[in-house]
């Protein structure tokens, strides 16, 4: 590396500018006067920012509710990538069938939410709010500009409710941790009120949620309860957010002061065990119980405590007991499946791999909490009696995305294991409906789906729709078992993928609700017959009964759906696709390097009903005589993932000799099927001598 190289790479890195191309990142607004000026609309990461999820349910249920408020380290840290990270150990949450609405939290003025985390939320039903906080005297400050007139505070609450409109997420925290003079409070009120009629008028099921902070008398006293002092602002918004010091007889004289509105008050509790009523940490259940008692809602402040502790043994494990905590106290708050198609690969929304159809198409560790797919209810237990372990696993290898399930241990002779995957609240219709799943096993292990369905009657049926198999063994082992036993009536091996098979089955149940799904583990006994006619004893039942053999299983994913819902991928004539903001340099070892943003829209102006593009690249070499276009490799290169119709290609590398790109945006359905690559709209980018000698100037 010569000196001036050297010098280069030592040099601090010019100051973010978000006007100019450059990886795509979620950040906050640090200003009144960027909030005022609108200036984040003129960003080039803010088309990139758009969550792509819309939520489906509308106003909250009307019970305890549990908020879950995520603080750590500052924010915007691995899931500031909105295009994902490297990081395969960076911090999630899945367990999102537990809570009702989360907020994500910053020091920062405002803080915009990343939208990996409104698109987990989303997917599972939970609503999604940023937080706008003053503090300390640049807070002060702020609120001097803020509530100077009527006019400035009707003003700025507009503009955060065209930011949370803009980019798809569910309202706001106000956090006013300032105290003021009193000729500030009705600005205040006004600033408050305005936010929710405005939220309320544009984004309908929208929240504004007050903190317990700054009271009615201007003082920045915290209260710990809803009392005269923080009501009037509770009066005018969704609810209020109580802080987490509050003693064992507040939770009761919150809801008194709420009157019909108690399920609007949520009291805090701090995991890390800040003066919070139970210690939090490893007894946050103790607070949860009392509050479950009183019939008020809960706020659980800095669940990543698990993570920024290190808690032991691993991240997986303590995140998923402390999760079971929560579970065991509060109970489920969301139900999946609701609606079809359904489908889950499993996804945490982190990896070693990522594999598209079974096949691995990336080897490099990742982290983007949109690819999570519909998380599975899997139950936590410590009890070593249970014969098979139960794992979300993203080291074996996946059928589709980063992960899949495992299961592992030991099953003697006719035994089964049953454990819960997801409980969900689909009413059937006349169409009959096919379960696909995709399996990889050792020779004997098989995985069968146990189905619960009630009626409008209260009407009870189990049925098992079995693996592959012998009908005559699988029919002695589980008809006495089940309401009725369906047999696959398609088994499909995958070629390009040696080892997944792909088992699909169908039911009718009209009028009949699917409320579970359960994955059903047992073995087949290929041997078992030949054993016992070689053999000529009966004993050899009760023999084979009691051994015990390992059993092992992973389950790539599950997909619901009716006959008439196959997706109908539009043709690549059908797409617009654009290359913009094209840059040409050279690395430090003078390689070529590309870096160029993606766009593509439907011709017709139509909206994309996608959530999904995977994002391809092949090279084409300078034409050999007789040859025209001849590629490098007949292969594409995966670049990653878009859940908007835009990507950014950060400095790819162009090997010598390459005459074009072509970027292929593979559309993908929400049943998990993906567009065949060549029917796939693209982009030829032609490779100009110029380009090259430009990219040299650049080294």
């Amino acid at each position: 590396m010569s000196q001036e190289q050297l010098q280069a790479s030592s040099a601090s890195p010019p100051p973010f500018d978000p006007s100019q191309p450059s990886t795509p990142i979620s950040y906050p607004i640090k200003t009144l006067q960027e909030l005022e000026s609108r200036s984040y609309f003129s960003s080039f990461h803010y088309p990139f920012n758009v969550a792509s999820v819309p939520i489906q349910s509308g106003s909250l249920p009307s019970r305890p509710r549990m908020l879950v408020c995520h603080d750590m380290a500052g924010g915007y840290l691995d899931d500031k990538w909105v295009q994902g990270g490297t990081n395969e150990g960076a911090y999630a949450i899945w367990h999102w069938y537990l809570m009702d609405v989360f907020v994500y939290f910053s020091h920062s003025l405002v803080t915009l939410p990343p939208p990996c985390w409104t698109n987990a939320a989303h997917k599972h039903g939970v609503k999604v709010l940023g937080t706008f906080i003053t503090e300390w005297d640049e807070g002060r400050a702020i609120c001097n500009a803020l509530l100077s007139t009527k006019e400035s505070a009707q003003m700025y609450a507009e503009r955060l409710t065209e930011l949370a409109v803009a980019l798809g997420f569910d309202g706001w925290l106000i956090n006013m941790e300032v105290a003021l003079a009193k000729g500030q409070i009705p600005n205040l009120k006004e600033f408050v009120s305005h936010l929710t009629q405005t939220m309320h008028s544009s984004m309908p099921g929208s929240l504004v949620i007050w903190y317990d902070s700054v009271t009615i008398d201007s003082s920045l006293e915290w209260q710990d309860q809803l009392n005269n002092k923080n009501k009037p602002f509770f009066d005018i918004c969704d609810g209020i957010f109580i802080n987490y010091t509050w003693a064992e007889s507040y939770p009761k004289i919150s809801a008194d002061a709420a009157g019909d509105r108690k399920f609007d008050v949520y009291m805090g509790i701090d995991v890390f065990g800040r003066n919070t009523y139970g210690g939090g940490q490893w007894n946050t259940n103790v607070a949860l119980d009392l509050l479950k008692k009183e019939e008020v809602s809960a706020a659980i402040f800095a669940p990543g405590w698990v993570y920024e502790t290190k808690q032991p043994p691993d991240f997986q494990t303590a995140q998923n007991r402390w999760w079971s905590l929560i579970e065991k106290s509060w109970g489920i708050q969301q139900k999946y499946p609701r609606v079809l198609p359904f489908y889950s690969n499993f996804d945490q929304g982190h990896g070693y791999h990522f594999a598209i159809d079974a096949v691995q198409v990336s080897d490099t560790p990742w982290c983007n909490i949109s690819c999570q797919s519909f998380q599975p209810f899997l139950e936590f237990s410590e009890d070593s009696t249970n014969t098979i372990q139960v794992i979300v696993n993203s080291k074996e290898a996946s059928y589709s995305g980063g992960g899949n399930i495992t299961f592992k241990g030991t099953l003697q002779g006719n035994d089964y294991f049953r454990t819960r995957l997801f409980l969900g609240e689909i009413l059937l219709g006349n169409l009959p409906v096919h379960f696909t799943y995709s399996l990889k096993s050792d020779s004997s292990s098989l995985v069968g789906l146990s189905l619960e369905f009630s009626s409008t009657l209260n009407e009870r049926m189990s049925v098992l729709l079995a693996a592959q198999g012998s009908t005559l063994l699988t029919m002695n082992q589980f008809s006495s078992k089940f309401s009725k036993v369906i047999m696959p009536h398609r088994v499909v091996k995958i070629e390009a993928a040696p080892g997944w098979v792909i088992q699909e089955s169908s039911i009718a149940m009209n009028g009949y609700i699917l409320t579970e799904i359960h994955a059903v583990c047992y073995k087949s006994k290929p041997d078992f017959i030949d054993l016992k006619l070689n053999s000529g004893s009966d004993h050899l039942d009760n023999d084979l009964a009691r051994s015990p053999s390992n059993y092992y299983a992973v389950l790539g994913h599950l997909m619901v759906k009716t006959s008439d819902q196959n997706p109908d991928f539009l043709p690549s004539s059908s797409w617009l696709v654009e290359v913009q903001h094209i840059k040409w340099a050279s690395d430090l070892q003078g390689a070529k390097t590309l870096s160029a943003k993606i766009i593509w829209k439907l011709k017709d102006g139509n909206y994309s009903m996608s959530q999904n593009y995977n994002v391809y690249v092949e090279k084409l070499a300078n034409e050999e005589v007789g040859n025209p276009g001849t590629m490098l490799k007949r292969e594409q290169e995966y670049l990653g993932v878009a859940q908007v119709e835009a990507f950014y290609v950060s400095d790819f590398v162009v090997p010598s000799g390459t005459s074009s790109l072509k970027f292929i945006i593979q559309v993908c359905g929400t049943d998990g099927a993906s567009q065949k690559l060549d029917d796939s709209p693209y982009f030829q980018l032609d490779i100009e001598e110029k380009e090259l000698q430009l990219a040299k100037v650049h080294k």
